[in-house]
């Protein structure tokens, strides 16, 4: 077990250096000049220029920029953005709302997610099962911005049930809207792979045999015996 977690970490450290590069060089493949782009229709000095080439080590070569980059990624400086804020100040900023957003998802994907495969396996080719497959195929079609968008302008603006938009410090009920379409895409797979699991499990043998014998007419589960008219 140590061995493969072992294995595992040395076949992570290639992966992270081929991602941080890969991404490094798009940012670099942009058109553009960002030092020219930081002064809008303004154009500035030489010394101006040289400046700030030399604050964000535009005048190194390509690969001493890079290692400068995971120096200071190692190190915990994410550095800053071409406006002059620190990249660590904004995420420690979001990070609050970003961790309540993203716990109101995970809840609402596993506990509707489940509930909504559970019955959809037990209940296999019925109405409810049919409908749930169309509806999680959708939404794993739906791109999620395009998803946020009709959201927002459905639920927020036209029959107003939520806030079209939210900022930080908010209350939870403010986030429901964004964590629904956060919820959406892994909702349907949750519904999904929920109901694959319930059927396969009916059809194992203990399942069966425990269900007619606990059937007083020999029924296969789910068992109707005692059900009321």
């Amino acid at each position: 077990m140590t061995g493969y977690i072992f294995r595992r970490l040395l076949q992570a450290i290639p992966v992270f250096l081929g991602a941080t590069f890969l991404i490094f060089s798009m940012v670099f493949l942009l058109p553009g000049d960002p030092i020219l782009a930081l002064f809008g229709d303004k154009t500035p000095t030489d010394a101006q220029y040289a400046a700030l080439m030399a604050e964000y080590h535009l005048d190194q070569p390509f690969f001493t920029r890079y290692l400068i980059y995971l120096s200071d990624l190692f190190h915990g400086d994410l550095g800053t953005t071409f406006r002059g804020q620190e990249v660590n100040d904004i995420l420690l900023r979001t990070f609050p709302v970003t961790l309540r957003l993203a716990l109101l998802a995970i809840v609402l994907q596993l506990v509707f997610g489940v509930a909504v495969g559970l019955v959809a396996g037990l209940r296999k080719n019925s109405v409810f099962d049919h409908v749930s497959m169309l509806i999680s195929l959708l939404l794993i079609s739906l791109p999620v911005f395009v998803l946020a968008f009709i959201a927002q302008f459905f639920l927020g603006i036209q029959l107003e049930i939520f806030r079209p938009t939210v900022s930080r410090g908010v209350p939870w009920i403010d986030l429901l809207l964004p964590a629904i379409v956060l919820a959406a895409l892994n909702f349907a797979y949750v519904v999904r792979l929920t109901r694959a699991s319930v059927i396969e499990t009916r059809q194992q043998d203990f399942v069966r045999m425990a269900s007619v014998r606990g059937c007083p007419r020999g029924e296969s589960f789910p068992c109707t015996c005692f059900e009321t008219r």
